[in-house]
């Protein structure tokens, strides 16, 4: 028998899905409850059912819910071997492309995207690539198009990237100021940021490389199957699907789709 709280969390994500059409509802219901235990502290909440009161009469509520809501942890260049397959063994495949498009996919604050942009550069890819970042935070979204991160990360950011294979240093791509660290405008030059939920939102580009990671661990069955048939209807025959160190094609009902590419690093090519 569902409790209370079960009870009042189904309610809840219909009511925002209904109000804000922002649909939760196949998301893992652990995490989904662990991150509304610490929204209703914050929103000083007693129960999910004031939370939901507070929402449908006080909807300018709803952007700091869905900072809770959605995860946005991320860094640049992140599991360096990942992205080191990336730039060894896929790059030289994607140059035979004239042109190219790129859909990082929850894209949460940016990190995932400069780190793909940086790549693409220094491989001399970037001037014939146009990069789709989505998510469906719009103020995660505003603060990847902006690139501006704290000073603090830097050094963390630096040995990614060395890591994972770089040219140069990672200082040539940003300028520091007051605590903070501002990624080159030209990098944006070539990029669209828009939102997109992989929950109900469609295809709407042909690509041949895709990043999706440390997403779907957040999913249901149901959902992260959604959001891979929407990756295999979205690349192009023998493009490049990457997901996070935890993510798996193997119990997908789309895994047909795909070929393992660098299974340890989490690439799959689209048959």
């Amino acid at each position: 028998m569902p409790s209370d709280f079960d009870i009042e969390m189904e309610l809840l994500l219909e009511a925002i899905y209904r109000r804000f059409h922002y649909d939760f509802r196949s998301y893992s219901m652990a995490s989904m409850k662990r991150r509304i235990r610490q929204a209703l502290v914050v929103l000083q909440c007693e129960t999910v059912s004031r939370l939901q009161e507070r929402l449908l009469h006080e909807p300018e509520l709803f952007p700091q819910l869905l900072r809770f809501l959605t995860v946005q942890v991320s860094e640049m260049f992140r599991d360096a071997s990942f992205f080191r397959v990336l730039r060894e063994n896929i790059v030289p495949i994607l140059r035979t492309y004239p042109s190219l498009k790129v859909w990082i996919a929850g894209c949460s604050s940016g990190e995932e995207f400069y780190s793909l942009a940086i790549l693409f550069r220094e491989e001399g890819l970037f001037d014939r690539t146009i990069f789709y970042a989505t998510d469906i935070n719009g103020d995660a979204l505003r603060q990847a198009e902006s690139g501006v991160y704290p000073l603090s990360r830097v050094i963390a950011f630096s040995e990614a990237y060395q890591a994972a294979g770089g040219r140069g240093s990672l200082s040539q791509f940003y300028s520091a100021a007051y605590g903070s660290v501002v990624f080159d405008r030209s990098l944006i030059a070539r990029s669209v940021f828009s939102d997109h939920s992989l929950a109900t939102d469609s295809v709407f580009a042909e690509v041949q490389l895709i990043t999706c990671r440390n997403v779907l661990i957040y999913f249901n069955r149901e959902l992260q199957d959604r959001a891979i048939n929407l990756f295999a209807d979205s690349l192009v025959r023998r493009g490049f699907l990457g997901l996070g160190s935890k993510e798996s094609l193997m119990l997908s009902s789309h895994a047909a789709s795909f070929s393992e590419f660098a299974l340890n690093e989490r690439w799959y090519r689209r048959c």
